[in-house]
């Protein structure tokens, strides 16, 4: 059963496994340093729709339809699915995963919503509650810009600290038993705090999200008494070049040195200045995709074998931005190991 372990943490005993995972792409990302590593990749981002919502709304029921093939199960054998995205009360998902029919449960965590889902289903599994229980998320480009800045149509020029939100969606099939030796588990989960630095700039995903990266890690480095060389990656969601930056000098105040170990989703998707992303990836589509292709796929293949996977998020609105509020964010840790 699963147990606690020092203040933050939760350790499985029964280590759920990833018996499946997908994750599907724009064309933008496509073209990035991991392009041939998505299972499926849209040149036409409407995907054939009529909005950019509803294109985000076919990413999530695409990759959650693949990472089903690529399982052999189907939607009877998932218990729950844990689903949610940016957009107001997380409509891309309830309406790209209503035809599923499965018990849903619908999470807001930002960008952190990878790392939450994953989570959850976690212990899910991990408690004997599922069998099998389903962790997604999505970001579409257009969808976030409408939402959270301007129109497209707009054309306001971005500020060297802005991020460019991933139009992707991953989904992690986790369940109690597996067919294949090679599936990776979960090994433990972090839940973070809310942290507020007051940083105010919805410009500056990366300064507002670091300060709640670096609790997170060093929660769990405290309450499992391991260190940074324990791991072969410590993979953060999507704190670009800017956050990351802050999230080591954040760090070393606690004598915690994690550069040689760190990646960042936001980084690794994109090709910073071929592709004019500025500080680099955004969006629940940034740390889900990159997850979902090229890390577990290392893990299965025993490349990696013991990864830190931390998505971090804003917990901001439209209207709390309006209103001149500063950037509450959060961190999530799930850490996954390959047998």
């Amino acid at each position: 059963m699963a147990k606690r372990i020092g203040r933050y943490t939760i350790e499985m005993e029964n280590a759920p496994r990833i018996v499946g995972f997908a994750s599907v792409c724009g064309k933008k990302e496509s073209e990035g340093p991991l392009g041939k590593n998505f299972d499926m990749i849209f040149d036409d981002t409407t995907l054939g729709e009529d909005t950019w919502e509803k294109a985000e709304s076919q990413l999530q029921s695409e990759s959650v339809n693949k990472a089903l093939e690529k399982s052999k199960l189907n939607k009877n054998d998932i218990d729950f699915i844990f689903a949610g995205d940016l957009l107001n009360q997380c409509i891309s998902s309830t309406f790209g995963l209503r035809e599923l029919n499965v018990p849903f449960l619908g999470q807001f965590g930002a960008c952190s919503t990878m790392a939450q889902t994953l989570a959850l289903a976690s212990i899910m599994v991990e408690t004997k509650v599922a069998r099998h229980c389903i962790a997604v998320t999505s970001s579409h480009f257009c969808s976030a810009e409408r939402q959270f800045r301007f129109p497209l149509e707009y054309g306001g020029q971005r500020t060297p600290c802005a991020q460019w939100t991933v139009t992707g969606s991953g989904a992690v099939i986790l369940g109690e038993k597996s067919q294949n030796d090679s599936d990776p588990y979960v090994k433990s989960v972090t839940i973070g705090k809310i942290t507020d630095l007051g940083i105010k700039d919805a410009n500056n995903m990366g300064a507002a999200m670091a300060p709640a990266a670096a609790s997170t890690l060093s929660d769990f480095f405290k309450d499992t008494k391991t260190s940074p060389s324990d791991y072969d990656l410590i993979l953060t969601g999507d704190l670009g070049e800017i956050g990351s930056r802050l999230l080591y000098e954040l760090l070393e105040k606690e004598n915690i040195d994690i550069a040689k170990k760190h990646s960042d989703c936001g980084l690794m998707i994109f090709n910073q200045k071929a592709q004019d992303v500025h500080a680099g990836g955004s969006g629940c589509g940034c740390s889900a995709s990159v997850l979902c292709s090229v890390i577990l796929n290392k893990l299965k293949n025993k490349e990696l074998n013991n990864v830190l996977f931390m998505a971090t998020g804003a917990l901001m609105s439209p209207t709390s931005s309006q209103q001149g509020e500063s950037i509450p964010s959060i961190a999530h840790l799930v850490n996954i190991k390959s047998y």
